[in-house]
């Protein structure tokens, strides 16, 4: 079955979206994150594409681009192939590691785009793992000293102050940006992934790590795609302590 064309934005203004395949983690370690960010700066340069906003999850990436077409699908394909190079070599991985191309839609007016600027910086709290200015691998802490491959101008056009730029964004909300993506899993997957991925034979097993080793663990479950819901249900561990719990980064 052949790809659909890739919908050009009449505004240049571009939300990506990059997952690993089959929900495979893109980032093991600080050092990853930061490569990633570092072939981000590099191929934008390179291609003269600007980088709106970005947040990098252990599964998958969320980047508001402007650019041309042409040069967007460069600059992905660069940061793909490199990352994977990188990714495979270090940790002996074979085979695919992203999930076929990657998906986008056009931000075509100002409404939209902000609805997509905060719903990609609001994605780790969203996702139980902290709050959204706390989180270390998003651009919501980028304000004032603007690198040169980001354009916060638009942004910055809202509002008057960075005080303002932060009541936006942290405010509670519903946005949602390509929802369809992310799937909502029952429980009897979320059991089978709870027991594969940490070896244990109930979810309530949990329970019994201690403090460091629970944490961890909670963190494999959120980053393969489990609902906070789920966790708290299928491992009897309270809502608090799910959404608190944090990997080794």
């Amino acid at each position: 079955m052949p790809r659909s064309a890739r919908i050009m934005s009449r505004s240049g203004y571009m939300h990506v979206i990059e997952r690993g395949i089959g929900k495979q983690v893109l980032f093991e370690s600080a050092d990853d994150f930061k490569f990633y960010l570092d072939r981000l700066k590099k191929y934008c340069l390179e291609t003269e594409v600007k980088v709106c906003c970005y947040c990098l999850m252990n599964n998958h990436v969320h980047l508001l681009l402007h650019g041309d077409l042409n040069s967007l699908s460069l600059t992905m394909k660069k940061i793909g192939v490199s990352y994977s190079w990188y990714y495979n070599k270090k940790y002996s991985h074979v085979g695919h590691l992203f999930q076929d191309r990657y998906i986008s839609e056009p931000v075509e007016n100002e409404i939209y785009f902000l609805t997509v600027f905060r719903y990609i910086l609001q994605n780790p709290q969203k996702a139980g793992i902290c709050r959204t200015s706390k989180y270390s691998w998003s651009s919501y802490n980028i304000y004032d000293n603007v690198p040169e491959y980001m354009d916060l101008s638009v942004i910055k056009s809202f509002f008057q102050s960075k005080q303002q730029y932060a009541s936006y964004v942290l405010k509670d909300n519903d946005d949602q940006c390509m929802e369809p993506v992310f799937t909502v899993h029952n429980d009897e997957w979320a059991q089978d992934v709870i027991m594969s991925t940490l070896g244990v034979t109930t979810g309530t097993d949990l329970q019994k790590l201690g403090k460091k080793e629970r944490d961890a663990a909670l963190w494999k479950l959120k980053a393969e795609g489990l609902s906070i819901r789920q966790i708290e249900r299928l491992t009897g561990i309270g809502r608090n302590i799910v959404l608190k719990a944090r990997g080794n980064f």
